[in-house]
């Protein structure tokens, strides 16, 4: 796991590069090396996982090729050992940065179909010029580029670029509707005209003439598999074995491997199945304080995890996170590149720190499983709506109109019931792709333009082309599997991903994610929808296989969300920041959305009237995201004193 990044065609090209490594350093503090040729510099910054030895330092220069290299390969042996065996390739390192390399020398661009793992690279021809970039099949690994008065550069983050001369700042319309309307951002734009993300499972050439080309090279089938309600037992067992090898796999490392354990389904199993590997296995679980609790329900990871950890032995670990929320939502919008309003991030952040604190560099994660396995309460939510839909009409009109009657507080404390029922009212009706949009956005299409300037409009427009192209594209007659593949290559690839590495990568520590395999997926996703919720049991298809390894009370508890206590901070810690950065001058100067809207949303957040939390959480971070990408001089400092000097005085 590191930090890759490279410059072709500026004046400055071995500075631009050593400067990246400054920048970067967080996601490779073992080593940071520039090298430049006077017509490329490469900057990489190592986090050492694989071959520990300063051989594996990088870039690797072998035969007439250089690379740079960000991720795992966890088939890296059995690659090597085809490599000596069909290509009597001699090697001088145990990396799998040189298995790529060589993998790439002998195959070209066909040695992707070979590779298993998450990972970025940039490999560069010496005598040709020639560069090639590519990403892995669902982009657990980031890479930015963009071209500049000629010049063409790329990196694992969006900060090294905004700091080239030239750079073009304006806004991009349907990255600015997206991250207000999802919390994040879809598709392969950043928040940035002209500076774009290779999509997943492409790669890049770029030739000394200044020619781009990107090419797909890996596409999930649609292939369905027909079974029998009989044959359950077949499909667990499948399942069940698939994920065994994947957590294998990603147990290959020359440093310790610990897990996240919340005591939830998915990372509970991969827990007990990395025991297998490392008898004397860590975990780690988030703990909430009890002022958090008070304002809303927090779920009870703490007595499953350690019930597990009893169970099963493992060296357990309990992380009462209490944030700073004051100064780390900041922080994480600096390093989160993007104005990403989920704060799990800031979890993900203050575990990673705990745990690297504790010597640990790599933490295995249940993610993705609720994409592929249909997890989540608004996946079933949205085949509810189905349902409803087959009542009267006038007992749905009795229905949402008592529903708009419910508040979501009640004396200050959250009521979940009301949140829920509001949001599933406000899709039910829709047709299907419609309804599934609408059960993860903030708003409707009539709401986003009321948001945003009229300039933006645009945006919206995209975002539901968008969103309609990536439903309809595949499994249509099998609406759960839509639903799943809408997931994987949006709500996956635009939040999960993507806080998850820029958050851990903050605390210089490595995750992985064995559910996103591309074997776990490919399996997963030739499951029929009947079988993987059935009854009203979401994932059952999973929990059966987790059957051969797990205690009833762990799979079959109600479902937990990796969340944080965003209302409770909105209510309390960041009001004062709210009417600060939210203000009527602040929002008018900032010139993307509409102050009457802003001040409704809290107005209605805060007499209990309407659930604005991650809305208005959401505007705060692009306000913030502002100050430090466009505005240049942030001045948090400034902005945090004054806070906290109001706060005092509160008290």
């Amino acid at each position: 796991m590191c930090g890759i990044a490279g410059f072709i065609g500026f004046a400055n090209n071995a500075e631009l590069a050593a400067r990246a490594n400054k920048i970067q350093q967080h996601r490779g503090p073992d080593n940071q090396t520039v090298w430049n040729d006077g017509y490329l510099a490469f900057a990489h910054q190592r986090l050492s996982i694989i071959d520990l030895s300063e051989a594996a330092n990088q870039p690797q220069h072998k035969h007439n090729l250089a690379i740079v290299f960000n991720g795992e390969i966890y088939n890296y042996k059995e690659l090597q050992a085809k490599l000596i065996s069909e290509k009597q390739v001699a090697f001088k390192t145990s990396s799998d940065t040189e298995v790529v390399l060589e993998m790439f020398r002998n195959y070209g661009a066909e040695s992707l179909n070979y590779l298993i793992g998450m990972f970025t690279f940039a490999i560069y021809n010496k005598d040709s010029q020639e560069l090639f970039i590519a990403r892995d099949h669902f982009g657990i690994k980031p890479l930015f580029y963009t071209r500049i008065n000629g010049g063409f550069a790329f990196s694992s983050e969006l900060k090294t670029l905004v700091g080239i001369p030239g750079f073009n700042k304006t806004i991009n319309a349907k990255s600015l509707v997206s991250c207000l309307n999802y919390i994040w951002i879809s598709g392969n734009e950043t928040m940035f005209n002209d500076c774009y993300k290779l999509p997943p499972a492409h790669y890049m050439t770029f030739s000394p003439a200044g020619e781009m080309k990107i090419v797909q090279y890996w596409d999930l089938k649609e292939q369905v598999i027909d079974r029998s309600a009989a044959d359950v037992s077949s499909t667990a067992d499948d399942v069940a074995n698939t994920v065994e090898l994947s957590v294998k796999r990603h147990m290959v490392a020359d440093v310790p491997v610990s897990c996240f354990l919340s005591g939830g389904l998915d990372s509970s199993l991969i827990s007990v199945l990395a025991k297998k590997s490392n008898e004397h296995l860590s975990t780690y679980t988030i703990g909430t304080e009890d002022k958090d609790k008070s304002v809303e329900k927090m779920p009870d990871d703490e007595r499953y995890a350690a019930m597990l950890a009893q169970q099963f032995g493992f060296n357990h670990h309990v992380i009462t996170i209490s944030p700073d929320i004051i100064k780390d939502l900041p922080f994480m919008v600096r390093h989160l590149d993007e104005p990403i309003g989920d704060p799990a991030a800031i979890n993900t952040y203050l575990i990673c720190k705990a745990a690297r604190e504790k010597g640990v560099k790599v933490l295995l994660s249940g993610m993705g499983a609720d994409e592929i396995f249909f997890g989540y309460r608004r996946q079933k939510a949205t085949m509810m709506a189905l349902r409803y839909n087959r009542l009267p009409g006038p007992l749905k009109y009795i229905i949402a109109k008592t529903v708009n009657l419910l508040p979501v507080k009640i004396s200050g404390k959250g009521f979940k019931f009301g949140r829920w029922a509001k949001r599933f009212i406000s899709f039910a009706t829709m047709p299907l792709n419609e309804a599934y949009m609408r059960s993860y956005s903030y708003y409707d299409t009539n709401g986003l333009k009321d948001l945003v300037k009229k300039e933006y409009w645009a945006g919206v427009d995209a975002i539901n082309k968008e969103h309609a192209d990536i439903f309809n594209a595949k499994f249509k007659g099998d609406a759960i599997n839509q639903i799943c593949n809408t997931d994987i290559s949006m709500f996956m690839l635009g939040l999960n991903l993507t806080y998850s590495d820029r958050a851990s990568m903050a605390a210089s520590v490595e995750v992985r994610v064995p559910f996103i395999d591309r074997l776990v997926v490919t399996k997963a996703m030739e499951i029929p929808g009947e079988l993987k919720i059935r009854k009203g049991v979401s994932k059952f298809i999973l929990k059966k296989a987790a059957e051969k390894w797990l205690p009833h009370d762990i799979i079959y508890r109600p479902k937990a969300s990796f969340g944080a206590p965003i209302r409770s901070w909105i209510s309390n810690d960041l009001r004062l920041m709210v009417d600060e950065l939210l203000s009527e001058e602040s929002v008018n100067k900032r010139g993307l959305v509409n102050y009457n809207i802003v001040k409704k949303l809290i107005t209605d957040d805060r007499n209990g009237t309407a659930d604005n939390a991650y809305q208005i959480y959401q505007l705060l971070t692009l306000e913030l995201w502002c100050r430090e990408y466009i505005d240049e001089h942030p001045g948090y400092q400034t902005l945090n004193d004054q806070i906290n000097e109001k706060q005092q005085y509160i008290s």
